[in-house]
């Protein structure tokens, strides 16, 4: 009896076989595999900083939304030769789109002329590189809307005259030298009664911010303003004046993020902060990634999400434009968590 027994089982095996042969031959001739997700790479001036974080937080977000993935990896300072390493460390990676905010824009063009070789998309955010072969630039807001705003908010504490001095963080950052630009050009036209003293670096070092605004103090006595010009050096400046007691003698206003610049905004050593939603700005940028990838044409206005419901883009410069700067102030600050 055993011997029935065996064929009985061979025999019923037969179909389970044939249905998993099938199933495989099927798989190999009409379902292709599903295509691995766009990775994008997020490459910020420096890690570590609120700021950034900010901004990669609405990256992941959209990330989720989209089906993409979405990382980052920036320097420990803002050094240009470090931001090269990590690019030519993503070409080697093979990922598919780099996001980079660079800290000198002509130190990277040789590497993104060679990510763009190898068939890689490269954007940037936040800060632009004018002159490589980048493909898309995710503005934050127009130059000229951040330098009248930021000139105009510190004016109106000042009267409008008196001395005043610009903090900002890398000299060759072509987003801050925008803005500076436009105030300068700005104060001298509306404000013939302001005088700008001094336009000094402190690299993305809140503590260094704070020394040279100290220093700037005691070099010029009768300055009565100062103005942090980006989101390390905004806290800075302020931190400078309370701590020489200062407050009410000498305003500060600066692009700052807004929990890092509420303690300022509270007791008065800070004015106001000019910002946009940086973690919109995440969002978007991951969004354009992913259209640049998929090889989707952008329109003069479009929907990206129910919060970015008509994001421009200008084709003659290659820029997506999130908005209108967002001013910040003591009454408004607890609206935003980073």
């Amino acid at each position: 009896m055993r011997a029935p027994t065996k064929t009985f089982r061979l025999v019923a095996m037969l179909p389970l076989v044939a249905a998993l042969a099938l199933g495989g031959c099927s798989d190999q001739l009409g379902n292709a595999p599903a295509a691995p997700p766009t990775r994008i790479e997020f490459v910020p001036k420096v890690r570590g900083i609120p700021y950034f974080e900010a901004m990669d937080n609405g990256g992941l977000e959209a990330a989720k939304q989209l089906g993409v993935t979405w990382h980052s990896t920036g320097p420990a300072t803002v050094d240009p030769a470090a931001q090269v390493t990590i690019l030519r460390d993503l070409i080697a990676k093979k990922v598919d789109v780099i996001v980079v905010a660079p800290n000198d824009p002509a130190a990277l063009a040789g590497v993104i002329a060679e990510a763009r070789a190898k068939g890689i998309h490269v954007i940037t955010s936040d800060t632009d590189a004018p002159g490589t072969q980048r493909e898309v630039f995710v503005n934050q807001a127009s130059a000229q809307g951040i330098g009248t705003a930021l000139v105009d908010a510190l004016m109106a504490k000042t009267g409008g005259a008196g001395q005043y001095a610009i903090v900002s963080c890398g000299p060759a950052a072509a987003n801050l030298n925008s803005w500076i630009a436009v105030q300068k050009e700005y104060a001298a036209a509306h404000y013939p009664k302001a005088e700008l003293v001094d336009t000094v670096y402190a690299g993305e070092d809140e503590a260094a911010a704070t020394a040279i605004a100290k220093q700037l103090m005691t070099s010029h006595p009768g300055l009565t303003g100062l103005i942090g010009e980006c989101t390390t050096s905004a806290p800075g400046v302020a931190k400078a004046v309370g701590d020489e007691e200062k407050i009410g003698r000498v305003f500060t206003v600066g692009v700052g993020t807004p929990q890092a610049i509420k303690p300022f905004l509270l007791d008065g050593s800070c004015s106001q902060s000019v910002l946009w939603n940086v973690e919109s700005l995440g969002y978007l940028t991951a969004w354009t990634a992913k259209q640049v990838a998929d090889g989707k044409p952008l329109g003069p206005v479009n929907k990206v999400s129910l919060e970015l419901p008509a994001v421009k883009y200008d084709a003659a410069t290659k820029t997506v434009l999130l908005g209108d700067p967002l001013l910040i102030t003591a009454d408004n600050v607890d609206q935003f968590k980073y």
